[in-house]
């Protein structure tokens, strides 16, 4: 593919250029794969220190459980009315390259805004910027990483994707970690707007568009054309997003539990440490879960993943959390968000035509924005109504539900041939 943009430099000559599926099958570790797991790993960093401290945040400003899983949910619905928008503008015009930038720049930015808040209003309002960032670059980087790569290595480009968005979801918390006992919560805030500010450089810098020129379909034209694989694909991970609630809410459940022993500052630093003990094996387990979904049935794999959720919640709900329970379930977290992430994008690419492939991972990041306002809010709402055992509970049984609603759809390996 001819270099459209030399500014970058011999940094960038570093990094592999893009082959034709066809010349060069096995050559998937390349230039877009690496510059979009740069531009993930550090947007991560960011989101994820920010993340890591929230509830505690929260608790010291007067909020509690029920309005920590409303900030999630209007933020991811918010977020999720952008994408199918976004998705199908960049099948129809293009411009794929400059819509993700922008993404990226709106999320990094957010972040540090919430150094500002006295009221979790203020703190809702800037999750919401940063959410509409990320519902305008999600659809549009993995149609341009879909067709970054042959479509026999999908699994491992996703979860190569997956592995370095991750990591920088584990050196964020580590940071928070430390920083924690030398700054202020307001101060860690402050400090994520640098790595956030570099991720869209990275984009910019790094990352080729595969097919700048595109002409697409109108809007219901391109929705007709869905495959219906893929339709089906879409009810099994609609019921799934349903159930799976934002982490924030699985750090604050163990952090009440351990408060009454250890008190607020052990328990807080306890919940960050603890996710980054799930980032870590999100991280880890997300290269080999792609890479073995390339030679197996994916379908079969996702829903076992699905399954270890419904598991996960299970002890969430029910168990009294010592630390090393907390450990255990947070692993089994890392593990299970890992293989929702790697393999429902790779089935997505799967299904779709190239044409329509921005609509559908629109569609795809749509119906998962959806799910994650619902079950935030249903599960924040159970647990301040209730009790954690409900909402949890809830959690636990949906996702079952989910992993057996995809064991009994047809198998829909039907790989697209189109890079």
């Amino acid at each position: 593919m001819p270099d459209h943009d030399d500014s970058s430099g011999q940094l960038v000559d570093l990094i592999p250029t893009i082959a034709p599926p066809r010349e060069r099958g096995s050559a998937w570790l390349n230039r877009n794969v690496v510059g979009m797991g740069v531009t993930s790993f550090l947007s991560d960093f960011g989101h994820e220190m920010a993340t890591a401290i929230l509830p505690a945040f929260l608790a010291s400003i007067g909020a509690g459980p029920a309005v920590l899983g409303l900030i999630e949910g209007i933020a991811d619905a918010v977020s999720s009315f952008v994408k199918v928008w976004a998705g199908h503008a960049s099948d129809r015009w293009g411009h794929r390259k400059a819509i993700a930038v922008m993404g990226y720049a709106l999320t990094g930015i957010s972040k540090a805004s919430f150094a500002l808040a006295t009221t979790w209003h203020l703190v809702l309002l800037g999750r919401v910027v940063g959410w509409f960032g990320r519902g305008i670059r999600g659809p549009v980087r993995d149609a341009m990483l879909a067709e970054s790569v042959p479509p026999l290595a999908r699994g491992r480009a996703f979860g190569f994707h997956r592995a370095s968005d991750t990591a920088g979801a584990v050196a964020g918390p580590l940071c928070a970690l430390v920083a924690l006992h030398l700054i202020g919560m307001r101060s860690i805030f402050l400090l994520t707007l640098g790595p956030g500010l570099l991720a869209a450089f990275a984009f910019a810098t790094f990352v080729r568009d595969p097919s700048p020129d595109r002409q697409g379909h109108r809007f219901l034209t391109s929705l007709r054309t869905l495959p219906s694989g893929f339709r089906r694909f879409m009810l099994a991970v609609g019921l799934f997003g349903i159930a799976d609630c934002a982490p924030t809410l699985l750090i604050l459940r163990v952090q009440r539990d351990l408060e009454p022993l250890h008190g607020l500052a052990v328990a807080a630093s306890a919940g960050v440490g603890l996710y980054l003990l799930r980032n870590v094996l999100y991280a880890s387990a997300s290269y080999p879960i792609g890479s073995l979904s390339d030679r197996i049935d994916r379908r079969a794999l996702l829903a076992a993943g699905y399954g270890l959720a419904a598991l996960t919640f299970a002890g969430f709900a029910w168990l009294r959390l010592t630390i090393p329970i907390a450990a255990v379930l947070f692993a089994l977290a890392g593990i299970f968000i890992a293989a929702e992430d790697t393999l429902e994008g790779a089935l997505a690419a799967d299904l779709l035509h190239a044409e329509s492939r921005g609509l559908g991972f629109g569609i795809l990041a749509t119906v998962n924005g959806v799910g994650d306002f619902v079950s935030s809010a249903v599960v924040g709402a159970l647990w301040g109504l209730v009790g954690a055992e409900v909402g949890f509970t809830y959690a636990a049984v949906v996702s079952l539900l989910a992993a057996l609603v995809l064991l009994v759809l047809r198998p829909s390996r039907q790989m697209t041939t189109e890079g």
